[in-house]
């Protein structure tokens, strides 16, 4: 078998047949796995399925991990909604915590670390106030990255709380403002779905439509499996007769057709997921992403060094023009 991360896709996509896997590939998935920060998703998967002893301990553990930072963001949610009680306009749980917080396929076993939430753009300066009142504190109180924050990102400077050293990125759109594709964020603010906390998530489409913007709109793929993962199992949970219409119109609304048919397509190819036929028709780049997805070796560590280089350099591409990107680039590294 080829050592990379495609073994994790195998213990994701078909968990049964880890009954033929020996010591070493279950030491290359648990390292590829931890790595990848889809230990937690393994170990769900693969409940009720025999394993080797010494990987039984491994996975409950992984399983415990998981629920406490279920828990925990939940709790972290919760903080903030009470912080955020007095804000005009909805307060939307984002990624991993919406997940959890609207009970989906998506959050079980998933790995969940800040707390990530959208306003409307002109509620910012109240919920900033609100915050910072409520004991969060500027992660990067530098003035160069606190302006360029302001001005050309999605989100404000990350913030942590003082006493639970928990951190919330606060955002106002989804993708930076320099980049290309302009989701309409009021249109998603609009769309988006009460919960009984009186917290929101996004609808189901825009959900999908998110998680793939982020995944391949904006970023170098870093962590592309569990965002790939997370869309797989959207798709498969929200998939009726009506959604993959209103998937298409809202996704030609925001401007991302490019990324969401990506999303479906890498999805169906590597966690089979059900997609419709004019969703999965293959484009020549998606063999480059599947190999930066896969690039892993036996340790976890990374691979295809040139490849990842080619993405990194994407990633900052897409996310502004060649000459405010040379200007950022050169400002980062004198002040470093």
């Amino acid at each position: 078998m080829k050592i990379d991360g495609m073994i994790l896709v195998e213990a994701l996509r078909r968990p049964t047949t880890s009954a033929t896997w020996d010591a070493d590939i279950w030491n290359v998935l648990v390292s590829i796995a931890r790595v990848e920060q889809l230990l937690g998703t393994v170990a769900r998967r693969l409940n009720g399925i025999a394993v080797p002893p010494e990987i039984v301990g491994i996975l409950d553990e992984a399983r415990i991990n998981a629920e406490y930072q279920r828990r925990s963001a939940l709790w972290e949610a919760d903080c903030a909604r009470r912080a955020l009680a007095d804000i005009d306009g909805k307060v939307v749980l984002m990624k991993g915590t919406a997940y959890a917080a609207a009970g989906l396929k998506a959050s079980e076993g998933r790995h969940i670390g800040d707390l990530d939430i959208m306003v409307a753009r002109d509620a910012l300066p109240q919920v900033e106030a609100a915050l910072l009142a409520a004991g969060w504190e500027w992660v990067k109180p530098d003035p160069y990255d606190d302006a360029y924050y302001r001005e050309h990102m999605h989100e404000l400077p990350p913030l942590i709380h003082k006493d639970r050293d928990r951190m919330i990125d606060v955002h106002h759109t989804i993708l930076p403002l320099t980049a290309k594709p302009k989701p309409d964020a009021a249109s998603m603010l609009s769309n988006a779905v009460a919960l009984d906390n009186g917290l929101f998530v996004f609808s189901h489409a825009d959900m999908v439509i998110h998680s793939a913007a982020h995944l391949f709109a904006d970023g170098e793929l870093d962590g592309g499996l569990r965002n790939l993962w997370d869309i797989h199992c959207l798709l498969d949970e929200f998939a009726d007769d009506n959604f993959w219409s209103e998937l298409q119109s809202r996704t030609a609304h925001h401007g991302l057709w490019v990324a969401v048919q990506r999303a479906a397509r890498l999805a169906h190819q590597l966690y089979g997921t059900e997609v419709p036929a004019d969703w999965r028709k293959t484009h020549w780049q998606d063999g480059y992403y599947i190999n930066r997805f896969t690039a892993r070796d036996a340790w976890g560590r990374g691979t295809r060094p040139f490849l990842r280089l080619l993405f990194y350099v994407r990633s900052h591409w897409m996310r502004m023009p060649p000459r405010m990107l040379v200007r950022h680039l050169w400002t980062k590294w004198r002040k470093s």
